[in-house]
């Protein structure tokens, strides 16, 4: 992994809580001194210096953010350039293209992505990413079939990139909150100076 992020006084990182895994990025965050919000309506977003689009169901997600109108207060909070981790089904909304099928999303990161390309829920499986030992949970992960010219690739498996960052925009192909590794999450948001975590 690149260098993490400097630490920083303690944070409030938005974790969109519509559906799917959030109390386990709730957990990490907490690890590294930050204070988590689970984010449910549009007011939120001028709260948080940073936040996090969990796994879950993709299209779940989508009607969802339409449902309670979260869409404008998202695409103007990506705009601010705080720092955003997208893991699972948060990437493929981030994507730029989606396939398998093709699906709507935000366009955040300039990726093409698979929908669950690693395989099914019975296909699930643990692993550590190429050239390091920073674990890897894939649950109906996408793939990243493409990166765009401004997308830099963070970590690789087997060859294939599945953390990649814009700026401060990160988006994971894999569960990096189902481990007690912080890295990642450290990496995006930095660790609060008072964090009493010594996890990686």
């Amino acid at each position: 992994m690149t260098k993490d992020a400097d630490s920083v006084t303690k944070r409030r990182i938005g974790v969109l809580a519509l559906q799917g895994g959030f109390e386990a990025h709730e957990r990490r965050l907490t690890e590294l001194g930050h204070e988590p919000l689970r984010v449910r309506y549009a007011a939120q977003f001028s709260e948080l210096d940073g936040l996090i689009l969990p796994g879950g169901e993709s299209t779940t997600h989508l009607k969802l953010i339409a449902l309670e109108g979260l869409g404008p207060a998202l695409e103007a909070f990506v705009a601010t350039r705080k720092p955003v981790l997208a893991t699972c089904a948060g990437l493929i909304l981030s994507a730029k293209t989606v396939t398998g099928p093709a699906q709507a999303s935000f366009g955040f990161l300039d990726v093409a992505v698979r929908r669950n390309a690693w395989g099914r829920q019975l296909d699930s499986f643990e692993a550590v990413a190429d050239d390091s030992d920073v674990p890897l949970t894939f649950i109906r992960a996408p793939r990243i079939e493409s990166v765009g010219p401004g997308v830099e690739v963070v970590l690789r498996y087997h060859g294939e990139p599945v953390l990649v960052r814009s700026g401060v925009f990160f988006g994971a192909t894999f569960h990096p909150e189902l481990t007690t590794d912080v890295r990642v999450h450290r990496q995006v948001f930095g660790g609060a100076l008072n964090a009493a975590t010594s996890a990686r």
